[in-house]
């Protein structure tokens, strides 16, 4: 049996170090926020031929008025323009001028989506006889347009669907163990998941201000999603062993602490199952997926691995630290 919760100042130290060094990375750098929190327009395009360098791009587009303007390779033959909140007419004009710059027809045009002061449009994907589209030099992908009032709404109830869960998930956990008193109240559980998620979301956000500083790795409203679906796939693991100390105590003639130990030795194998199947589609989706969700599931992947040490390591020994408190 691995003598996990005795070690547990082990766990806690790696636990809180790492913390520590995620608020700082946040602190320092903060993160670097999409155009779905800040407000602007994406467009993703891909060349049919040769792609041209990010400098030619900027200076054929450079004068139509885009305000502060990113252009980043992507793959092999794609390229991310990034810029402020502009009108479909402005738009067109950065496809005819990209289209100018290498020659091209005319743009193809797929899955385009436009959300520009609330109100969301969707221009319909042109029929293009399968002559033009080898003619074709310049095949748009994406575009998408936010404008700032709408970026500063999502970010508002971005942080208050967070709040809401974590209260959420306190207020049902409190009341699931609400027969179990002894030796620590039942609340306390509810505490102790709340504890580990906390950990969970401060590091994955601070992984993501390190990418973003470093890599360019941007915040969406999908990172959202990412870190409310990491919040419920986290405490079901803490759950799970929460759930198994509560049947063992009434049976149990060791001490709290031994029990919390023996709970999470017969849990521990099914957690870390779980998870690496969980991770290994994951991975595949990482490394074989479209380059649009390549961060929810960077974020996804993390948060999972995090979720799973926390709920073994961190969790369940925060309940002994509550229980030798109680007896000072």
């Amino acid at each position: 049996m691995y003598r996990i919760i005795q070690n547990r100042k082990i766990w806690l130290s790696i636990s809180g170090t790492v913390v520590v060094l995620a608020i700082l990375a946040i602190a320092l750098w903060g993160l670097n926020l999409g155009i779905d929190f800040t407000g602007g327009s994406l467009l993703e395009v891909e060349f049919t031929e040769n792609r041209p360098d990010t400098s030619v791009v900027t200076e054929a587009v450079g004068d139509l008025g885009l305000g502060s303007l990113v252009v980043q390779p992507v793959a092999e033959k794609g390229m991310i323009l990034k810029f402020q909140d502009i009108s479909e007419e402005k738009h067109q004009d950065v496809i005819k001028a990209l289209n100018d710059l290498v020659g091209g027809k005319s743009a193809l045009e797929l899955n385009t989506s436009v959300a520009a002061s609330g109100d969301a449009t969707t221009t319909p994907v042109l029929e293009i006889d399968i002559d033009d589209l080898s003619k074709s030099s310049v095949v748009q992908l994406r575009f998408d347009s936010v404008g700032p009032s709408i970026g500063q709404e999502l970010k508002g109830r971005s942080i208050t669907a967070m709040i809401i869960v974590l209260i959420a998930i306190v207020s049902y956990i409190a009341w699931a163990f609400r027969k179990v008193s002894k030796p620590v109240a039942s609340w306390k559980y509810g505490l102790s998941a709340t504890i580990a998620l906390f950990h969970d979301v401060i590091i994955v956000i601070g992984v993501f201000a390190v990418l973003g500083k470093f890599f360019g790795v941007e915040v969406n409203t999908a990172f959202v999603a990412a870190i409310l679906t990491v919040l419920g796939y986290s405490v079901n693991d803490t759950i799970v062993v929460f759930d198994r100390v509560r049947e063992n105590l009434p049976k149990s003639e060791d001490n709290f602490e031994e029990t919390v130990n023996t709970s999470v030795n017969q849990t521990i194998q099914r957690s870390i199952n779980t998870s690496v199947t969980t991770l290994l589609v994951l991975l595949a989706i990482l490394f074989f997926g479209g380059v649009t969700i390549k961060s929810f599931v960077l974020a996804l992947v993390i948060g999972i691995f995090i979720g799973t040490y926390s709920s073994i390591f961190l969790a369940s020994p925060v309940l002994v630290v509550w229980e030798k408190l109680m007896k000072r």
